[in-house]
């Protein structure tokens, strides 16, 4: 579906790899004038790049989701440019250290938890204030599996996804009749380089393993993430808020 967000303003940070960067080339395919956003510039101008090679339209900020001030030029800088918001995926996470939480450290709480939950309400904050003028968007957090269940040697993560999927659901209910959607992702394994860390680490399990958990047997694409955020994104699923969608081969069917 070509023109499914055919001329929508979309953002979507933590777009310089992996899942942001393919839900960035989805939406550029499927109409959206994107804009990019992330902390790694040059990850971020290469997805950029891209989109362009491709014919799509896209333009590159830095930013630091951490930083309400920067948030909060990003979301202007938008407007500016493009005259409104009407869809963004706030992608950006980190998967923190790989340990035990008895092991863990302040640094890792902190630093995971300002990306993976402030940096997500930060977006949803200033988000919200536009679409609110407008009337009208469509908002998508990406979550994961582990913000449905626990995972040893990943607490810290664990925490902050369920964080995401509570702010998308209490976001959800506070916008119901704003004309505004939130809904989360909630990916399993996916062939990314955040999932090559993980199971890299040593006494963590292994692709193979994650494999095996998983009943389609197989990691999933970025692309087929991507998929799932277009179509959050788009009217055709303009009856859907505050649900966190698995995308996760079954992972979570029993």
């Amino acid at each position: 579906m070509a023109n499914l967000l055919e001329g929508k303003s979309a953002l979507i940070t933590g777009c310089s790899s992996g899942i942001g960067r393919a839900t960035a080339l989805r939406f550029a395919e499927a109409g959206a004038i994107v804009t990019c956003a992330d902390v790694d510039q040059k990850g971020g101008e290469e997805t950029v790049a891209l989109i362009r090679e491709a014919k799509g339209k896209a333009d590159f900020v830095q930013t630091d989701v951490t930083d309400g001030n920067a948030v909060a030029a990003l979301i202007a800088r938008v407007v500016s440019a493009h005259g409104r918001l009407d869809c963004a995926f706030n992608n950006a996470g980190i998967e923190g250290d790989v340990i035990e939480l008895h092991e863990s450290t302040d640094r890792n709480f902190e630093r995971t938890m300002a990306v993976n939950v402030k940096g997500v309400w930060l977006c949803l904050k200033y988000e919200i204030r536009q679409m609110r003028k407008q009337g009208s968007g469509a908002i998508v957090n990406t979550a994961s599996v582990a913000g449905l269940a626990g995972f040893p040697n990943l607490g810290i993560y664990v925490a902050s996804k369920h964080a995401v999927v509570g702010l998308t659901k209490s976001a959800a209910l506070e916008c119901a009749q704003a004309g505004i959607r939130v809904n989360a992702v909630c990916p399993g394994p996916v062939d990314t380089p955040m999932m090559e860390r993980i199971a890299g680490n040593e006494g963590a399990p292994g692709r193979k393993d994650f494999e095996a958990i998983v009943p389609m047997r197989r990691y999933a694409s970025p692309q087929e993430i991507a998929a799932t955020v277009a179509w959050l994104c788009s009217d055709q699923a303009s009856y859907i808020t505050g649900v966190s969608v698995p995308v996760d081969g079954g992972l979570f069917a029993s």
